[in-house]
Order: structure tokens, then sequence, then C-alpha cells
């Protein structure tokens, strides 16, 4: 069974630098984004998904450049890289990088990296496992940076898309136009890069070998720590809010999911001490707090989007959990992210 990562993102010290780069204050931006104010002082600072989204699209704003995440990427030092990145760089080629990035990234952030080869072409996309809606087209930019940038800098040589695919409705910048120097579709069903399947035969300059070995099974231990973490309720809910929106999940579903019989996932939820409907009703509460703390959705969507009936019946259900109205709970909670 694949388990399924965990909900949390590194902010690394090297994003703070490059922030400041930018002319922006980490403290200005951890505002406009409602985070902790200390948290760029911290060595080993992580947010959950939504934060990390709230994070870029802050910067977005604070900047004023739609191309930020672009420009920021393009402009990383690679040596100051977490090790689950770095290692893509001293692959044997551009293929074996992007393995190599998609093996070790959950490291880093739970964003799942796909690459499939088709009529020689190579189809590059990602997937945010616990994204509640979609990711900021910033963070868009930034994934296709660091694909790109690793390609170019790994092989020395100008790699070029034969097409992009973006989510967003466009039009997008001259410099978005100027980097990638591909053809762009608009309202694509999601965001993926098309390469040329020969491109990923480039073999990388800075191949190292040894320090790979050194390298490799450092991360294979980190993510055998990162599966111990992620328990098998913790998986059940995953799966569960991912799910809610398109109606509600059967226990069928979630097996199929996990890559077993219904049989065997009921009996390991309840030898973990719980059962189906709690998880159930425990996704709903988790992700009902995720979406009045974004503000990005009305009580009656996110009744909706719960899988309730009607909103009456979400109001009863969180006045249960909280003790306090849908619209009261966002009130204090918002209050409580200004005064932090």
């Amino acid at each position: 069974m694949t388990r399924l990562p965990i909900d949390r993102c590194k902010v690394p010290q090297a994003f703070w630098r490059a922030v400041e780069r930018a002319g922006i204050s980490p403290a200005a931006l951890l505002r406009q984004a409602r985070l902790p104010a200390t948290l760029h002082i911290s060595e080993d600072a992580w947010v959950n998904t939504a934060q990390y989204f709230e994070l870029w699209q802050a910067l977005e704003e604070l900047s004023g450049d739609p191309a930020i995440g672009l420009h920021i990427t393009v402009a990383a030092d690679t040596s100051v890289h977490p090790p689950a990145t770095m290692s893509a760089f001293f692959a044997k080629d551009f293929r074996d990088g992007l393995n190599r990035l998609a093996r070790f990234k959950r490291l880093c952030t739970p964003e799942e990296l796909h690459v499939i080869e088709r009529d020689g072409e190579a189809f590059v996309s990602f997937d945010w496992i616990h994204a509640v809606g979609t990711e900021p087209d910033v963070a868009v930019d930034v994934t296709f940076a660091a694909i790109l940038e690793l390609g170019r800098r790994g092989t020395g040589r100008h790699i070029v898309p034969l097409r992009v695919d973006m989510t967003r409705k466009g039009p997008t910048t001259r410099g978005h136009k100027e980097y990638l120097g591909a053809p762009i579709t608009f309202g694509a069903p999601k965001n993926q890069l098309v390469l040329r399947a020969d491109d990923l035969d480039r073999p990388f300059a800075g191949h190292n070998p040894e320090l790979l070995a050194i390298l490799t099974p450092a991360l294979l231990a980190s993510l055998d720590e990162i599966d111990a973490q992620s328990s098998l309720p913790e998986q059940v809910k995953i799966v569960l809010k991912r799910r809610l929106a398109s109606g509600k999940p059967e226990l069928s579903d979630v097996a199929n999911v996990l890559g077993m019989s219904e049989r065997t996932l009921q009996r390991r939820i309840s030898e973990s001490g719980t059962s189906f409907r709690l998880l159930l009703e425990a996704s709903r509460q988790e992700l009902g707090r995720e979406m009045l703390a974004s503000g990005a959705n009305a009580a009656d969507e996110i009744a909706y989007l719960l899988g309730y009936q009607d909103t009456s019946s979400f109001y009863r259900a969180f006045r249960e959990w909280e003790g306090v109205t849908p619209a009261r709970w966002r009130e204090q909670n918002t209050e409580a992210s200004r005064l932090n």
C-alpha cells in the first residue's frame, strides 16, 4: 500500500532570503498571509498546505509581480536547496533527476510529481494531496520553474517545453512567455509541462554517484520516518476530505484508494480504536474549520462541499463540534490571526 504524505510544508531559510532580495519584509509577508509573526526566524518551520498557499498568494499581492514565482525560483542558488531537491541535481540525466525529485519531494511538501512518457513526449504534472481548492498561480509557477531549472542547469542546455497547460484563465505576463518559450493553453484540466522525451535522456554535467550514495540512504530513511507518522486513521481522513465534495464517500471508495479490501480496512480501523463513521465526522469537522478559516467560501457553500443536505444541518453539526456558530467561529479565528 502506498502511504499518503502528511500535511506539512517546509519553509526553508532560503525562502526568506529570496523574499528579502525581492524587496519584501518577511514580517510584512507573514502579516499579509495571517501566519505567526515569528515563522521566519525558525530554523525548522513547517506549515500546512492551506497556509503554504496563503504564503505564496501574499507574496504575489505584496510584490505586485504576477511572475514573482518564476523570478524567485530562477534566482535561487542550488547550493541552498534542501537535500531532498539537491539530490536531483546530482542525477545521471534529466529523467533520473525528475524521478528523484518526484520520489523525495514529499520530504518538503505533500506535492506529488507525475512523469508520463508517451509517443515521444513527457507529460509532467503535479498534485497537491491536501489542497481544498486550486493552488495559487504563483505556486504553480514555482513548480514549473523548478522543473525547468532542474533540466536547464543540470544539462547546461536551454530546454524548452513543447507546450504548457495551465488551469488559469490567462493571459500571462511577457515574462511567462519569455521564460517558458512554448505555446500556452489556458483553462486546461490540469497544470502540466509537456517536454520532449529525448530531452530527458540528456546527461547532467554535475552527476555525482559518490555523493548520491551518501544522500540517497539518508533520504530514504527520512521517507520511512514520514510513513511511520502517517497512521491509518490519518490516511483515511485524507481520502475522505478529498472525496467529500463529490458526495458522501463510502468505505469501499476509501478501501479502493488505499489498496485493500473493505473487510481489511474495517478491521484495521477498529484496531486503531475508532470507526469509519467517526473518521468521516472528524474529516468534516477538520475540513469545515479549514474552509471557514480561509474565508474563501460562504457557509452554504461549505455545507454543500461537506455533503450536508442543507445549511441548517451543517450549523447544528458545527455547534456540536465547536460550541459556536460557523460565523462566530470565523470571527473569533480571524481576530486571533490578526493578534498573531
